[in-house]
């Protein structure tokens, strides 16, 4: 779905009889939303408008029975931890982390008795946040963004569209356990594919380029970007580092592709904030996070970009033409 029919489709929401048959409730309820993304980011608009959508398709109207403040971290942990602070004087009735682990972890430290609902992490229990996937246990509950080997399947994706690729750079966080994890995943499968992986780090714009740049002096190379809050908020940056270098590369989530990316494969973090609204209002009617499961992907999906193919000389397989989710000409 395009994101002007998200904004049509909470304007249409809005004026449904939902409204006059909004609960009512003896307080105004009031929810935390921090977003990893920066506020005029449009990623961030259209997953912050579903989630929105999801909650007044539910009967929380903002303003009327619910009041929803925003917090936008800039992908910044000194932001994030500033606004967890806020939270934990403001006590919201459930904070919704439009993000993962960044988010999740300094919102814990501070905010033990806030409810939080994650729309994506990769390893909620290994990263402490719930005792299992079926019983959380804790505060916190939500979406998993995938399992660790989707990394396999990103460098096996990258071959087929690249044959040619014996070297790859893995650009990753190395300060969350998502990057190293990942990174392993992808090493070990690599020997299989005869392809020699090199690990890059991601803090700020000017390692990125510099770390890019160095790899790209040799010939044959590929780019795996693997997930991370720093790597969506510096999609752009990484998208024009790799078609400058001419490095075909393989990322973790659409909002890339969108941007002028060749290939992405993973979760629709969008459909994640969609659901993320029904957690938010079991909350709100009661129900604990440490009763409701944290929810693996209903979907992956894939997304090529033709004219990005063209751009590097490849052509794309006729099997991930006829598998892709969505072809971006």
């Amino acid at each position: 779905m395009k994101r002007r029919e998200f904004i049509a489709g909470l304007g249409s929401a809005m004026a449904w009889p939902a409204v006059a048959r909004a609960q009512q409730s003896d307080r105004m309820r009031r929810i935390g939303v921090l977003v990893a993304l920066a506020a005029d980011d449009p990623e961030g608009k259209t997953q912050t408008a579903t989630f929105l959508q999801g909650l007044v398709r539910l009967g929380w109207i903002d303003g009327h029975n619910v009041r929803i403040d925003y917090r936008w971290s800039s992908a910044n942990a000194d932001n994030i931890r500033r606004y967890a602070a806020e939270w934990a004087a403001m006590a919201p009735d459930v904070i919704l982390a439009i993000g993962g682990a960044s988010l999740v972890g300094p919102l814990l430290q501070v905010t033990p008795t806030v409810p939080i609902v994650f729309t994506y992490a990769a390893d909620p229990v290994g990263a402490g946040f719930a005792d299992s996937l079926a019983r959380p246990g804790g505060t916190a509950t939500g979406f998993m963004s995938g399992e660790y080997s989707i990394g396999g399947k990103w460098l096996e994706l990258l071959k087929q569209i690249a044959p040619s690729v014996t070297r790859v750079a893995v650009l990753r966080n190395s300060n969350i356990p998502t990057g190293p994890a990942q990174f392993g995943i992808i090493q070990a499968v690599a020997q299989s594919l005869s392809v020699e992986v090199n690990p890059l780090n991601l803090r700020d714009v000017g390692e990125i380029e510099r770390a890019v740049a160095t790899f790209a002096r040799a010939p044959n190379g590929g780019l795996i970007v693997a997930a991370s809050v720093l790597a969506l908020f510096h999609r752009d940056l990484i998208v024009t580092l790799a078609a400058r270098h001419k490095l075909p590369a393989v990322f973790y989530r659409r909002e890339f592709v969108s941007a002028g990316g060749l290939i992405s494969y993973g979760s629709n973090i969008v459909d994640h904030c969609r659901r993320a609204a029904s957690y938010v209002d079991r909350i709100l009617k009661g129900e604990k996070p440490a009763d409701l499961p944290v929810q693996a992907p209903t979907k992956y999906e894939m997304v090529l970009n033709l004219k990005t193919a063209k751009a590097l000389g490849l052509t794309i397989p006729e099997t991930l033409l006829a598998t892709a989710d969505e072809v971006i000409q």
